[in-house]
């Protein structure tokens, strides 16, 4: 059974989703958790805090539910209203410090590095866990943007004292390769979301990662 104390539960954790809007979005992630992915990130870019707030109070009690975690991607004050268990920053989004002194101490706060400089940075700045890539290419960033699975093995020759995910294409068809490059878990959304079966996608998912976990 899974601690109850978020950053002990994200020691464990392997899979982590992020969500994009869509109308059965509770009923998908609820199949993806029973799955096995262990943290869900609500991201939408489009919807205001307000807009957003039943929405992610829905996720997070799914996520409770099946100890999961619930993050919010951006948004500390939707975090905040919540009651999710951190907020995930991009490079360009606010520091750590002020995300974790608005969520509190036990907070967790993650932070997007695209490179073993930039994942080292973000540790300084006390981040709790990191989104590495782009590894893949992906409908919004084409093949000439993405890092590919060589910085998967820099980081992983780097030993980051925290859990890492690697982001950016992660489907059935590149996720054994990136588990081969040493990758700590895999941040996914549409081969999770997309699925016919949302459950079924995550099992077969978190199962490439098998050797990693205890």
């Amino acid at each position: 059974m899974n601690s109850t104390d978020p950053s002990e539960r994200l020691q464990n954790a392997r899979l982590l989703l992020v969500t994009d809007p869509r109308p059965d979005l509770v009923e998908r992630v609820a199949a993806a958790v029973r799955g096995g992915v262990d943290i869900v990130q609500l991201r939408d870019k489009r919807a205001s805090t307000q807009e957003l707030l039943s929405l992610a109070k829905k996720l997070n009690e799914v996520c409770e539910d099946a100890s999961a975690l619930f993050t919010v991607n951006d948004d500390v004050e939707l975090a905040r209203l919540c009651g999710a268990s951190g907020v995930h920053l991009g490079q360009e989004d606010g520091p750590v410090e002020f995300a974790r002194r608005s969520l509190g101490a036990h907070a967790l706060v993650g932070r997007s590095a695209g490179s073993v400089d930039e994942a080292l940075e973000a540790l300084q700045e006390g981040a709790d866990y990191l989104g590495i890539g782009t590894i893949y290419a992906t409908p919004t960033k084409p093949e000439g943007e993405v890092a590919g699975p060589a910085l998967l093995r820099e980081v992983a020759r780097a030993g980051l004292p925290v859990p890492w995910f690697a982001i950016g294409g992660i489907t059935f068809e590149t996720a054994r390769e990136a588990a081969g490059a040493g990758a700590w878990g895999f941040a996914v959304v549409r081969a999770v979301l997309d699925a016919e079966d949302p459950e079924a996608a995550a099992r077969e998912l978190r199962s490439f990662l098998d050797h990693s976990t205890s």
